[in-house]
Order: structure tokens, then C-alpha cells, then sequence
């Protein structure tokens, strides 16, 4: 009769009981091993028989699970596992949180820059637009585009009460305006649609209005660059704006340098007539001004030239987008000395567990099947710290606004001050594939880990092993 060995663990290892015949009707559960001529199951029923489970994996969740009763040797090596596991976890959850953080930094700039900037801005060679409403309705027929504003840009100087500050001058109508940008909701004194056609009022930004040291209500005198020619000299024009609102973006460009007054009196002045510099447009989905400025090109008969917000602060966004992918890397270290944390605990386990490894060598067991066991045992161990890393990141990175206040108060101080950063509160944006991107290197890295202290089990010499045993 074919007689099989009946394999039990323990929290120290495999042990073998006993020989038990196997009745002729069980032979087909128990296929011959590949190696030996010994007899083994190969699975084992589930609770209602159809869900199999390899050996290879239940001793490796044995071997995992057994930390608890270690004692000794195997309670070091339960530590250093503990250790690998909240290493990753650390590791993953910073991750996560840091590139939510920087995704939310750049939301918030690009949001912030275009406030002010358009989206698309269709502008004349020569500085000046003729037609521009043809050229308005031409693009306003494009899908994507929302909104169009015509606009006259020039330099200028602002003085007042013998302070001097150059500008950049920039006329716009109110109405159509508010449509392209959101001056209106920056307004901090005053209001956007007070700028009047003839009434020669003007909108300033807050730090040109302190350099300026004048407030609302206040007259300015405007010099422009274009003079008049007279026998004598050129005598540059002034006319005298009064201040009728201050705003504020939050970005220092725009607040320190830039100053609204009605298209009209911006044609009046710069002696334009009814031409412009360029008309700027909104569209539905911001991500599409590359493609739409493209295609707007084919469909604008005027000299022109068509330019995007990707174009006009390229280098800006590029610099966002490059510190986001250095701090991925660095902080993927983190992740990758956690993970080969995994490997000094496997080797040592290797160690404790030659015994075992020889007993199931001798019972029929392949150096693959040796590999996989501790395999099993590794990839849980990452697995567990990355699902812990995981759930910890992403909560944290959805109550950053909370979070962050409390350990404020708790240290009675402001990590951001308004005086000093740009953005005084961390604003956070989980994006999924962020997190899914997370997850697969941290788990390849912690496969990774695995693979020598494996192969160096599947290594092991079963009569080595066993002679002093």
C-alpha cells in the first residue's frame, strides 16, 4: 500500500508525524511529485470545495503568522519584519501625501495665474489688431472657446506724490472681461465694473498701489511712452486716472506691475483708434488650449499670431512639474530601503529555517516550490506595510486642511505665514493614478526583495542541513 507523510506546522518550523496509508479510492488527490516518487496533496479543498490553495502558500502565511508565539531568535527576526512593515508603510504614506500636496500646489498656482492670464490670446504682429470683433466671432465659433475680450496692452509709469513706478498698462471692458478673468473676485477695495469709458478710472494692483502709497479715490498721473513731437523736444503724454479699486491675485507679477483702465480711454490714449493689441479667450477645458490654438490658426483669417498659457509660463509649470518628479524619486528611496529591509529578515529566516527546508526537500519538494514559500513570506510582509502605507496616505492627504491646523495649535505657531509664503494654507489634490502608480513600485520593489534570500533557500542541501540535527 502507498503510504504518504502527513506534514503539520508549528510555530518552529515542519515536523513529520507519522506514515498513514492512503486508501486506493484517495490515490488521484495525491499526484506523484515530479522529483520523487513520495506522494502529496497538491491542494486543499476550500469551504465548499472549489477554492485551492497551493502549499507553498500556506506555509509561507504560516511562517508569517507565526511571529506571535516566536521566542529567541525567531522574535528578532519578527522585529525586523515589523520593522520592514512600517518601514514601507512610511514610506507609501509620505508618498502619497507629498505628491497630493505638490498636486495641489499646482492647481492652486494655475489657478492663480489664470485668474489673470487667458487661456488663449490672439494678438496683432505689430502690436495692434484691426477687425478685432470679426476675429472675436471667427474664434468664438471654435467648440471650446467659452468666452472672448478684446484688450489693449502697453507700458506706462504711474506717479504720484513724486513716487515713480513702471507699469504695464492694460485696457480692457469690464463686462466682457469678467467673462475671460476673475479681477472681480480679487477685488479687495472698490469694484471691477466702476471703470467707466471717458471717466479715466483705474484699477491697480495691491503692491503697486503700496509702492504707490495711494488708496482709492486718489489721482495717479499715467505717462505714456508715445510723446508728442514738438520743435523743441518730444514731450511725453500724462493724463491723470483716479484710482477706483485695488486688487489682488496672490501672485506678486501681476500685483506689483499691472494696471486696468477702460479700453477706451486705453485707445484714446495710446492713440489706437478703434484697433486693439489682441483679443483673449476662455475656453471649456483649459488642458485643451495647446489643440485649440492649433486649430484656431486654420480658421483666423487675420496677421496674427495665437498663443496659449502653456507657452506663456511654460517655464514655470516645467519647473512645478520636474521638483514633483524629483521629490517622487527621493522619496521612492525611502520606499526601496524599507523594502530591502525585507531581505535581511528572509535571510536570517533562510537560517532558522534550514531544518524545515530540508525536511520538505526530502519529502519531494522543488528548489521553485522552496522559492515560492519564502516569496509568499516577503510579499505579505510588503503587502501588509503597503496597505498600511496606503490607507494612511490617502487618509492623511484628504484631511491635510485639518491635520495641519491641529498641529498649529498643539505647537501654538503657524507653520505658513501669509507674510512670508506665497500660499499660507497646504492645499492637497489625491489624484488616483498617483496612488496606483505608488502602489505597483512599492509592491515590484518588494517582490524584488525577495528574489536571493529565496533562491539562496532553494540552495539548501538537504543532508547538510540535517546532520547535526
Amino acid at each position: 500500500m502507498t503510504m504518504i507523510c502527513k506534514v503539520v506546522t508549528r510555530s518552529h518550523g515542519v515536523g513529520v508525524t507519522g506514515l498513514t496509508p492512503v486508501p486506493p479510492s484517495r490515490r488521484a488527490r495525491y499526484p506523484a511529485l515530479p522529483n520523487s516518487g513520495t506522494m502529496r496533496p497538491r491542494a486543499f479543498p476550500g469551504a465548499h470545495g472549489s477554492l485551492l490553495m497551493s502549499y507553498e502558500f500556506l506555509v509561507g502565511l504560516r511562517y508569517t503568522r507565526s511571529r506571535r508565539r516566536a521566542q529567541g531568535r525567531n522574535r528578532f527576526i519578527s522585529f525586523i519584519s515589523l520593522v520592514s512593515m512600517l518601514g514601507i508603510a512610511l514610506g507609501v504614506a509620505a508618498l502619497i501625501v507629498v505628491l497630493s500636496v505638490m498636486n495641489g500646489f499646482q492647481t492652486e498656482l494655475r489657478t492663480r495665474i489664470l485668474g489673470v492670464a487667458s487661456h488663449v490670446q490672439i494678438s496683432g504682429f505689430d502690436g495692434e489688431l484691426s477687425n478685432w470683433q470679426r476675429v472675436a466671432d471667427d474664434a468664438a465659433r471654435h467648440p471650446q472657446v467659452r468666452a472672448a475680450a478684446p484688450f489693449v496692452q502697453a507700458q506706462g509709469m504711474l506717479s504720484f506724490d513724486q513716487t515713480v513706478r513702471g507699469t504695464l498698462v492694460r485696457g480692457v471692458l469690464p463686462d466682457a472681461e469678467d467673462k475671460v478673468a476673475d479681477f472681480a473676485k480679487h477685488m479687495r477695495f472698490g469694484r471691477f465694473d466702476d471703470l467707466q469709458p471717458g471717466t479715466f478710472g483705474i484699477v491697480l494692483g495691491a503692491d503697486l498701489a503700496r509702492a504707490l502709497r495711494v488708496g482709492l479715490g486718489e489721482k495717479v498721473t499715467l505717462i505714456a511712452p508715445q510723446g508728442l513731437v514738438t520743435p523743441a523736444a518730444i514731450l511725453p503724454r500724462l493724463k491723470q486716472f483716479t484710482v477706483v479699486g485695488i486688487f489682488e491675485v496672490g501672485m506678486f507679477e501681476y500685483d506689483s506691475s499691472l494696471a486696468l483702465i477702460h479700453l477706451q480711454d486705453a485707445q484714446a490714449l495710446y492713440r489706437m483708434e478703434d484697433r486693439v493689441s489682441g483679443v483673449r479667450l476662455k475656453l471649456d477645458d483649459l488642458f485643451a488650449a495647446p489643440r485649440v490654438a492649433r486649430e484656431l490658426v486654420r480658421h483666423i483669417n487675420a496677421d496674427a499670431y495665437i498663443s496659449d498659457w502653456t507657452k506663456s509660463h511654460a517655464n514655470f509649470f516645467r519647473a512645478v512639474q520636474i521638483e514633483k518628479n524629483m521629490m517622487f524619486i527621493i522619496l521612492s528611496l525611502i520606499v526601496a530601503v524599507a523594502a530591502f529591509n525585507i531581505v535581511s529578515t528572509l535571510v536570517m529566516a533562510v537560517t532558522d529555517k534550514q531544518a524545515d527546508i530540508a525536511i520538505l526537500r526530502t519529502l519531494g519538494a522543488s528548489p521553485g516550490s522552496i522559492m515560492s514559500v519564502f516569496m509568499v513570506q516577503g510579499a505579505l510582509i510588503g503587502f501588509i506595510g503597503l496597505a498600511l502605507g496606503v490607507a494612511g496616505g490617502v487618509a492623511l492627504a484628504l484631511n491635510v486642511d485639518v491635520v495641519v491646523p491641529f498641529i498649529e495649535r498643539m505647537l501654538g505657531t503657524e507653520l505658513m505665514s501669509k507674510e512670508v509664503y506665497y500660499i499660507s494654507a497646504l492645499p492637497s489634490e489625491l489624484q488616483w493614478g498617483d496612488v496606483i502608480t505608488i502602489t505597483l513600485v512599492s509592491f515590484v520593489l518588494s517582490l524584488v526583495a525577495t528574489l536571493y534570500p529565496s533562491w539562496r533557500a532553494s540552495r539548501v542541501n538537504p543532508a547538510e542541513a540535517l546532520r547535526y540535527e
